[in-house]
């Protein structure tokens, strides 16, 4: 295919220009009198051993992590006077000093105590360096460690940041997540942009996330979730926030560690992982892979009266069931077949859905500090399903190979890294049961600089980016016209951002973003932010912002049939030219007044098609967002989040609607010639003839029956087809046609809450609220929903223990208020939910842990997405054994 050249020259070049800028930053590697330095971390509270913790002197490229018995051990270290730093989430850095001599031993023991994290910790998404929450110009959270255990426990990484101010998780099945911020939630959701280790996680046709297909969270993994615009720093689809993980380097995890784990749905998951260190401490490897399977509380709905949806729908809601617009399902999840094709009826158990995954990484780590990483993997998913704008998709087999290439230092870091997409098997629209392909790549080559200067006062952060695109659908979603399909895009990008501390109270940041390549005119984010800080446990901020989001290939190049092709409109238009002719030649002067056409304009194919096209000249879609925000730290003892946001969205991408793209001219059947007209006035002619006598009864009463039979055939045409008539050729061909444009203005409002208290150094509660409002300040063209699919009101609490021999437990309760839904062919109400998710961990040694996690434990059945799953209760349970 003509791609393929077009991805091997792509890499090449990602692969030629990493290596130009890794050249231009060269790491000095003199020779230096070491030591080494080890000892243990323990809790204060229990005395007991503190795996995870992060080791590292300062000023130095040394680190590395307590083992499962809180012991560590780091060579190299550089002779002489050094600084030993601690850290881990949820506890106090610590600080101590030691004497290193040539070729000794320093040994070096340190306590830690507990603090609430949400404050303390230093992030580094919200400005691409790093500074602590309190201080970042941005509404930032940081998922704790047990929510982290949560989600990698049950591959449902998203569940990560449930908890935190603001959020809208929406579920269907087990894998098909869609994760927003801020309101204008959807099926396949890309306002947030999700980045691991700085690679954006999105696939390239849709832009949104195959959750189940992502690379696995690590147990020492951070993340973090800034709300908000967010495009200054990070460019096209960080319209809503940006959610950033970073993964433990190879010498943090090092062991082997085995975590198996099973429950309800059938769900069984394995995961390995082996990391280790190499020629003292100078190079570090890392190798993983796992495997889960589980059942899904998705069901078929194939049934003809559209039965089966109704009773699905019927355990989580009072309100009626609205069927979609494209009827029932023509294709039974992969695994059931139909036993009655007249009803729809089916038999046979649904297939699983299988998750598989294997990857590697190696470090170099250098004496300045900087770290060199080569890593990639690839996973596979098998039957997984997605709820989408024209129906279900479900994916019968994928694959996601990737791999990062990293130079990260103190003051710059260079990264190429490629991500993919390849349908080893189709995957089916359920609605059409069409099957559809994807191979795709996306190659991306990106460097930063940051510093601080004016005796750290000031900040600057510069960064540039290319990226390239290509996807590929056999024609199965894009049209090999005009070369969309087998395409490849290109996107370039600089941004910078400058922070300048006025006063040791009040600082300054200002930043912005050029974005611009193949398919998007050039665009710039600008960013402001004023943050005031009375003191070091409190601040003040204030900061405007502007984002975009870029439609996807779907939205610009889709060609799909959203019906079956019918041969009525060719044979109608045959029939009535036959018969106007007809009447011509026999009657002649009696009806040649009325000019009746030998020929219609109609143009139908033998086979006339409705489809859904994209639209190339979409505009992207704008925000533009006023925020205020308050952070503050209580003792260590608890903190207080306050953030409250005007937003003003614009240019919204509609769903699929007739008449909206100018390429493909609305067509009206009664262009040129009014057929019906026509019809009516010969029917009369003939009543007026027989009267006459000049013609006989009998022939009457045939013309007459001809007329009625094509008459009530037009009507049938004109209600069914004429809404959505379009030309699609420069022939002149008709087709039915719906499309996408840009409609509507939009003004949103709302308020996030978050608190933490430590009641004691064991316990601790949690909660958050969010309000969110808006009004249609432009509303959009008829039949497209201005609806943001999102609660006016949600929170949580959580009430979490950690203790003693290990014993950690968390309970949390999250109300979210019933809202309104629609979203392409679903539309509906969403119910009220209260559900409560249990996590239970205890370490039974310093290397065996036994858990269990329960999400929806009360068994509540509900629905977040309209067209999605009703989803029950999951309890897993588990052990994680490291040596």
């Amino acid at each position: 295919m003509r791609n393929i050249g077009v991805r091997t020259a792509a890499l090449a070049r990602a692969a030629l220009s990493t290596a130009a800028l890794f050249l231009l930053f060269p790491v000095p590697g003199y020779a230096q009198e070491t030591g080494t330095v080890r000892g243990s971390v323990t809790r204060a509270e229990t005395g007991g051993a503190l795996a995870g913790v992060s080791v590292s002197i300062r000023g130095t490229g040394v680190a590395g992590v307590t083992g499962p018995d809180g012991s560590y051990q780091l060579e190299r270290v550089p002779a002489g006077q050094q600084t030993i730093l601690f850290r881990w989430l949820g506890y106090r850095p610590h600080e101590a000093q030691a004497t290193v001599t040539a070729g000794g031993t320093a040994t070096v023991d340190a306590v830690l105590q507990a603090q609430p994290v949400a404050l303390e910790e230093v992030v580094v998404t919200a400005s691409r360096a790093p500074e602590r929450v309190v201080e970042a110009p941005a509404a930032v959270s940081v998922a704790d460690i047990p929510q982290i255990r949560a989600a990698a426990a049950t591959g449902q990484l998203p569940r990560a940041v449930a908890n935190i101010p603001g959020v809208d998780l929406a579920q269907s099945g087990i894998t098909d997540y869609n994760l927003n911020t801020r309101g204008f939630n959807t099926t396949l959701n890309r306002r947030v942009l999700v980045i691991q280790d700085g690679r954006d996680l999105a696939v390239a046709f849709l832009g949104a996330q195959e959750w189940g297909a992502n690379p696995p969270l690590e147990d020492g993994a951070r993340v973090e979730l800034v709300r908000g615009p967010g495009s200054a720093l990070y460019g096209a689809n960080a319209f809503s926030g940006v959610l950033g993980i970073t993964s433990p380097t190879a010498r943090d995890i090092r062991g082997t560690r085995i975590t198996l784990s099973g429950g309800e749905l059938s769900s069984f998951k394995g995961d390995l992982r082996h990391s280790g260190v190499l020629s003292q401490g100078r190079f570090g490897y890392k190798i993983a892979s796992g495997y889960s399977r589980s059942d899904t509380w998705s069901r078929s709905r194939t049934l003809k009266n559209g039965s089966d949806f109704v009773t699905e729908y019927a355990a989580a809601t009072t309100d009626a069931v609205k069927f979609p617009t494209t009827g029932y399902e023509r294709r039974p999840l992969n695994g059931q077949t139909y036993s009655d094709t007249a009803t729809g009826a089916i038999t046979g158990e649904r297939d699983p859905i299988v998750n598989m995954f294997g990857n590697g990484r190696l470090d170099y780590y250098a004496v300045n500090g900087s770290v060199a990483t080569i890593e990639g993997g690839a996973s596979q998913v098998e039957n997984e399903l997605f709820v989408t704008g024209i129906g279900r998709v479900q994916v019968t087999k994928a694959l996601r190979p990737w791999a990062r290439a990293t130079w990260a230092a103190r003051n710059y870091n260079v990264m190429a890294w490629y991500s993919g997409r390849d349908s080893r098997e189709p995957q089916y629209s359920l609605a059409s049961g069409l099957p559809l392909q994807e191979h795709s790549a996306i190659y991306h080559v990106e460097g930063q600089y940051n510093r601080t200067f004016l005796e750290d006062k000031a900040r600057i952060v510069l960064g540039a980016s290319f990226r390239n695109q290509t996807v590929d659908t056999d024609t199965t979603l894009m049209s090999s016209a005009n070369e969309n399909d087998g395409r490849s895009d290109s996107y370039f990008a600089g941004y910078g951002q400058l922070e300048y501390a006025v006063t040791p109270k009040v600082r300054l940041v200002g930043a912005a973003r050029w974005d611009d390549g193949d398919l998007i005119k050039r665009q710039v984010s600008p960013k402001g932010a004023i943050i005031f800080s009375p003191n070091a446990e409190h601040s003040f901020r204030f900061t405007f912002n502007q984002a975009f989001q870029t439609p996807n290939y779907s939205e610009f190049f889709l060609r799909v049939p959203v019906a079956t092709p019918q041969t009525g409109p060719r044979v109608l238009e045959t029939n009535l030219e036959t018969f106007f002719t007809t009447m011509n030649a026999s009657l002649g002067p009696a009806v040649a007044s009325l000019n009746l056409p030998n020929t219609l304009p109609w143009n139908f194919d033998p086979l006339t098609q409705v489809l859904a096209l994209g639209n190339d000249s979409l505009k992207v879609e704008k925000v533009t967002g006023w925020e205020l925000g308050y952070k503050a730290n209580f003792s260590g003892k608890g903190y207080v989040t306050i953030d409250g946001y005007i937003n003003r969205l614009k240019d919204f991408v509609t769903d699929l609607l007739p008449a909206v793209n100018p390429a493909y001219p609305v067509f009206s059947l009664t262009e040129t010639v009014n057929v019906q007209n026509k019809l009516d006035s010969l029917d009369i002619r003939i009543q007026q003839l027989q009267a006459a006598g000049q013609i006989p009864a009998a022939q009457a009463a045939v013309i007459r029956g001809n007329i009625a039979a094509l008459r009530a055939g037009y009507v049938s045409l004109a209600g069914s087809l004429g809404p959505v008539l379009a030309t699609v050729s420069p022939a002149g061909t008709r087709a039915g046609v719906v499309s996408y444009t840009n409609a509507g203005r939009v003004t949103e409002r709302g308020v996030e809450v978050g608190a933490g208290y430590y009641v004691t150094n064991e316990f601790k509660l949690e909660g958050s609220y969010t309000f969110f409002d808006f009004d249609v300040t432009e509303p959009g063209l008829a039949g497209d929903s201005l609806l943001p699919n999102t609660p006016k009101h949600k929170g949580t609490v959580t009430a979490s223990y950690q203790g003693a021999q290990g014993l950690e437990a968390s309970v949390t309760a999250r109300i979210v208020d019933s809202f309104n839904w629609a979203a392409g062919v679903f539309a509906g109400r969403i119910p009220a939910s209260q559900l409560v998710d249990l996590n239970l961990g205890y370490r039974v040694n310093n290397y065996v842990r036994i858990f269990a996690i329960g999400t929806n434990v009360l068994d509540q059945e509900r629905f977040s997405i309209y067209g999605g799953s009703v989803n029950g209760r999951r309890v897993l349970g588990g052990v994680t054994a490291t040596f």
